[in-house]
């Protein structure tokens, strides 16, 4: 017989440690965005600014760490500014595309 797993005894899953080099968290806020739900990339966003460290990222965009958080949390709702200033720090920038045919 099979020792049964309790769902509770299971690790939770942060993406936030998986995100650990520039192609990573690239290939995941693209991923991120393929719905075209804002909400989903403020998340991802905030999932990356966890990987990168909030402290200093706060300090590289001149946000406050505060303001930072409560942009890109689940609530949050961030200006494009926010969003833009966050990309550019990270070494992203958005870039416009066609959508394809269906």
């Amino acid at each position: 017989m099979d020792k049964k797993i309790k769902v509770s005894d299971l690790p939770v899953f942060d993406a936030a440690q998986y995100l650990d080099s520039d192609e990573m968290i690239a290939a995941y806020l693209a991923v991120s965005m393929e719905d075209d739900d804002p909400a989903e990339l403020v998340r991802a966003l905030g999932t990356v600014a966890r990987a990168r460290g909030m402290t200093q990222l706060a300090r590289e965009t001149g946000l406050a760490r505060e303001a930072l958080y409560r942009s890109l949390s689940a609530d949050g709702n961030p200006s494009f500014a926010t969003i833009t200033k966050v990309m550019h720090t990270l070494g992203l920038k958005l870039v416009p595309q066609p959508i394809a045919a269906h």
